[in-house]
């Protein structure tokens, strides 16, 4: 871990981006990340689990746009800490030329942001230190990097579920989604509370969660997740658990998982 922490960095309360990375077998992470990560496998003992769907999730969609949809523009919001087969390195070895930006407000991340700004020689992988809740901000300093008048995948994993609010977070992705052409596309993954996914493991670890750890977390349905993506055209299989999205063999995790393409 970086010796210069920065001065936003809070070690004595647990953050979502350490705590992901302890679940997923990172070392960026504090004492009070791995206590409260284990008190939430203990509620929800597959989490583990839908940390790494989630992350196998990225890859396949990825290398899916790169390699069959010929996206070479990736928007990623709300990146997280570094690990293995991160966007630019999954794009760049399908297509050396493509350009990505990472899109994170989270100081700890910003203080691992260098091992994000590698890149082929023919591409470009830059990071925008900026919040979800401001979209505008973000297309502002990702149109630095990326040409918006090309197809741009945007990249929302596990993002939206830190918007409370359900209109603030359609709001969030329209905003997004009209600032870029027809053929661009928006993947996304979502926790949920449905039963039919084995979400009610979702409930207590949530409780708990909110009550100790930040920033604040949500689940939402399959009905509420759909409307992130009305107006794009769903790429097959459609809403699915996040781990059977093009791995029709996987086992279920209460993660959604999609991806629309703009018409």
């Amino acid at each position: 871990m970086n010796d210069r922490t920065d001065a936003r960095i809070r070690t004595d309360i647990a953050h979502n981006a350490r705590v992901w990375n302890y679940w997923l077998g990172g070392k960026d992470n504090y004492p009070v990340d791995r206590a409260v990560g284990d008190q939430v496998t203990s509620l929800h003992p597959g989490i583990g689990e839908v940390a790494r769907a989630d992350r196998a999730f990225l890859g396949r969609v990825v290398t899916h746009l790169a390699a069959e949809a010929g996206v070479r523009q990736f928007l990623d919001i709300g990146t997280g800490l570094p690990t293995a087969d991160n966007t630019h390195e999954v794009a760049q070895r399908v297509a050396p030329e493509s350009r990505i930006v990472y899109v994170d407000n989270d100081p700890i991340v910003l203080t691992h942001a260098r091992a994000l700004l590698t890149s082929s020689p023919e591409g470009v992988t830059e990071y925008v230190d900026a919040d979800a809740h401001d979209p505008e901000a973000i297309l502002r300093a990702a149109a630095g990097t990326l040409d918006l008048e090309r197809p741009v995948a945007v990249l929302m994993l596990g993002i939206l579920n830190f918007v409370l609010d359900g209109d603030e977070a359609r709001s969030i992705v329209r905003t997004l989604m009209n600032a870029v052409p027809s053929g661009s596309y928006l993947a996304l993954t979502h926790p949920t509370d449905d039963a039919d996914l084995g979400g009610e493991a979702n409930v207590a670890a949530m409780e708990f969660w909110n009550a100790h750890a930040t920033p604040p977390i949500t689940a939402r349905g399959r009905a509420g997740f759909a409307r992130f993506l009305d107006g794009l055209d769903l790429l097959e299989p459609g809403i699915v658990s996040c781990a059977r999205w093009r791995a029709p063999e996987a086992t279920e995790v209460a993660q959604f998982g999609a991806v629309g393409r703009k018409p």
